[in-house]
């Protein structure tokens, strides 16, 4: 028997626009005629036999029309003869006084009795890689296609739509983040052009436009990672804060939050999602360049906040370049009393395609900051974004003599790194694919 029994008629092949009559065939599958009296007991004796397919029934009437029978329909790549039942059905079979004694049923195969993964594979040319994997989002599903999977987008926009239920909405991301608000560009593929998502990610609920802002559903467990560092009392100051995924947890958990973002979308729903979450009162909005928000709140705030000994931690969530911004903590407390203790954590996100990306990130975070932090920082593995590139969390103090630089070494080794950076920021924001 045909190992691909299930395999969808040749002729949808090269299929663009979705025909889902054009998938219907009848195929002939092996079945028992079973007393109703004792059919689902025979049912459950024989779970690991039966047909499992989307939308089949396992039983059915007797095409005999007889009140008494029904036919359980069993799986053909696993029935083919009697001898195929295990001792232990066959057992079964003879205690309920069941023949077994094999049938054969025409059964009708459509479109709905497929899997996704069925259908693409038939219809894309042979031997293409086929893919039906996505990022769910709420209602949206935010496809990576390949590009000789684009001629046929649109269809399996449409797929993913008919076999998830719960998504009403299939994007595909055209290219890169190309944008100083890492919001990718995106193009309809299947469904309604709704791209306000409402998402739950470790208790909480964020809504915001998709095509509009940042967000990683795989991101989750790094930000509960983080969060969990937290503790009632301290304050978070969220340079790169998006929509909310590190300055919200925070705040529920009793910490005083100051959250700050540049995109002006992603800060009009982060103050939208504190108010969904009611921790308002808790989180203090910005919409500044890091840059800015580094020399300008943190830097106002700081010197009280170590009076008061409260734990202060720093996230900085933007991998293609929150390294770059290390060079502002340079002289934040030039002009305040030294201080040895309950220095600032800071957690800076990055991108390494090096072989040794822990030793790597190290270095490139020492020379943007300015001091070594070797032997005086962790590296987080988060995950991988691409071949040979990975996404990890520098974790460290920040030295009292980035600190308490003094301003006007400050204000030179600032100028010198910001004109390297405008050379390298075209090239980073290429990379940028998470």
């Amino acid at each position: 028997m045909e190992q691909k029994m299930y395999r969808p008629p040749p002729h949808v092949r090269g299929m663009t626009c979705l025909d889902r009559e054009a998938f219907t065939q009848t195929i002939t599958v092996p079945a028992l005629r079973v007393p109703t009296g004792v059919l689902n007991k025979v049912v459950k004796s024989l779970r690991k036999s039966t047909i499992q397919r989307p939308g089949l029934p396992r039983v059915v009437h007797d095409q005999e029309e007889c009140k008494e029978f029904r036919l359980v329909l069993l799986d053909p790549h696993k029935v083919t003869s009697p001898a195929s039942f295990t001792e232990d059905e066959s057992e079964a079979l003879r205690s309920f006084d069941v023949a077994e004694e094999l049938q054969k049923y025409a059964l009708q195969l459509t479109y709905h009795n497929l899997k996704t993964e069925e259908v693409l594979e038939a219809v894309l040319p042979q031997g293409q890689d086929v893919t039906s994997a996505f990022s769910r989002v709420g209602h949206i599903a935010h496809m990576n296609l390949r590009e000789h999977q684009l001629p046929y987008r649109n269809l399996i926009g449409q797929v993913i739509i008919d076999k998830n239920p719960g998504i009403t909405c299939v994007v595909n991301k055209t290219n890169i983040i190309d944008s100083t608000y890492r919001n990718f560009k995106m193009e309809m593929l299947a469904g309604e052009e709704n791209m306000v998502a409402k998402v739950k990610e470790n208790g909480v609920t964020y809504q915001f436009d998709f095509s509009r802002v940042y967000w990683n559903p795989r991101l989750s467990t790094e930000h509960q990672r983080v969060v969990q560092l937290v503790q009632r009392g301290d304050a978070v100051f969220d340079v790169f804060a998006g929509v909310g995924p590190f300055a919200i947890p925070a705040a529920r958990l009793g910490a005083t939050v100051v959250a700050n973002d540049l995109n002006p979308e992603s800060y009009k729903w982060l103050q939208h999602n504190c108010r969904l979450n009611k921790v308002e009162s808790k989180v203090r909005t910005f919409n500044l360049d890091g840059r800015a928000f580094i020399q300008g709140p943190l830097k106002q705030e700081l010197p009280a906040l170590l009076k008061e000994k409260k734990r202060v931690h720093v996230v900085m969530n933007l991998p293609a370049l929150a390294l770059e911004f290390l060079d502002a903590f340079r002289g934040l407390l030039h002009h305040q009393s030294p201080c040895d203790e309950d220095l600032p954590t800071v957690y800076c996100y990055c991108f390494s395609k090096d072989d040794n990306p822990e030793t790597e990130v190290v270095e490139r975070a020492s020379r943007s900051l300015g001091f070594p932090l070797e032997g005086r920082s962790s590296v987080h593995f988060v995950r991988n974004v691409a071949p040979n590139k990975d996404m990890l969390c520098v974790r460290f103090s920040l030295p009292k003599e980035i600190l308490q630089q003094n301003q006007l070494q400050n204000d030179k080794s600032v100028k010198k790194l910001q004109t390297a950076q405008k050379s390298s920021q075209s090239k980073l924001m290429n990379e940028m694919n998470c």
